[in-house]
């Protein structure tokens, strides 16, 4: 018996599409319905109660559009809200901290592990705890990126501004030297990281210039491929998988946004395999 109802996936932005692509390729037969919340975002410089308020209606949007299981594809909802939301819904939701924390304690060779994300998340501390519970003696480097979310909603994803704005934000993890190779920032003593956990969903769209800045010593380690195994495994084990072999998938994209500006990233990540984005309105949650 299968479930033919869709996944939803909820993030602030449009960083969240990472994760459903990932989604997609893993569990080509689901039907998804994507939410993004561009007109608030960023969710990471706001309260905590903003993030909750916020979080809590959209997800009311995805529940009543009859989705059969929500992904919080938002790193600053997932740490600062997953408990409440959990328990507002009759239905399972799943969160991205926990799988990018667990393949981050797996790819720690050293185990030294350094973690970007954005003020809100780091402030929770819950990627540090999530990667001490899978491996207590795992160090690891918290590093606040505010920086780098705007960018990304801006379509910023190369060239020099893109370049320089990163290079930025990771010198606290990674050093600065001048043009004379003098040190400027320079690398904090025994923070050799040999991983780096992208705590945001929209950082994997600045892999290639995080990872040239990182390093080839350095393994890059995003939540989007982990959360999807773990979608998968969750939908298997609640018995909601849509029916196996079939091409009947549907995909909608919602933001409360831009459409037009959406559309043309939801483009270069899949093509033209998602054309539909529809305008939503929110209203801040009462209850």
């Amino acid at each position: 018996m299968s479930d033919p109802r869709p996944i939803g996936v909820f993030d602030s932005g449009i960083g969240g599409l990472t994760v459903l692509r990932e989604i997609v390729r893993r569990s080509p037969g689901e039907s998804t319905v994507y939410l993004g919340d561009n007109a608030r975002a960023p969710y990471g410089v706001r309260s905590d109660a903003e993030v909750l308020a916020f979080s809590t209606r959209s997800l009311d949007l995805l529940a009543e559009r009859d989705v059969k299981v929500i992904v919080v594809a938002c790193n600053t909802s997932t740490a600062v809200a997953i408990g409440a939301l959990r328990r507002r819904y009759d239905l399972p939701i799943l969160g991205v901290i926990r799988p990018g924390a667990s393949a981050a304690a797996l790819a720690t060779r050293n185990r030294r592990v350094g973690v970007i994300a954005t003020p809100a998340t780091i402030r929770s501390h819950a990627y540090f705890g999530a990667i001490k519970d899978e491996n207590p003696a795992v160090e690891v480097y918290e590093h606040a990126t505010p920086a780098l979310v705007p960018l990304v909603e801006a379509g910023d994803l190369s060239g020099a501004t893109a370049e320089a704005a990163v290079a930025e934000a990771l010198a606290p993890l990674f050093g600065e030297r001048d043009a004379v190779g003098e040190s400027i920032f320079p690398r904090p003593p025994g923070a050799t990281i040999d991983t780096l956990l992208l705590g945001c969903t929209h950082y994997p769209l600045l892999r290639p210039i995080i990872a040239a800045i990182a390093g080839e010593h350095v393994a890059i380690v995003d939540s989007a491929t982990a959360t999807a195994s773990a979608l998968a495994e969750l939908l298997s084990i609640n018995g909601l998988e849509g029916a196996a072999g079939t091409s009947d998938a549907a995909h909608l994209q919602l933001t409360t946004g831009d459409p037009v500006s959406f559309h043309a990233l939801a483009g270069r990540l899949f093509g033209a395999a998602f054309p539909e984005v529809e305008q939503v309105e929110l209203a801040v949650a009462t209850r």
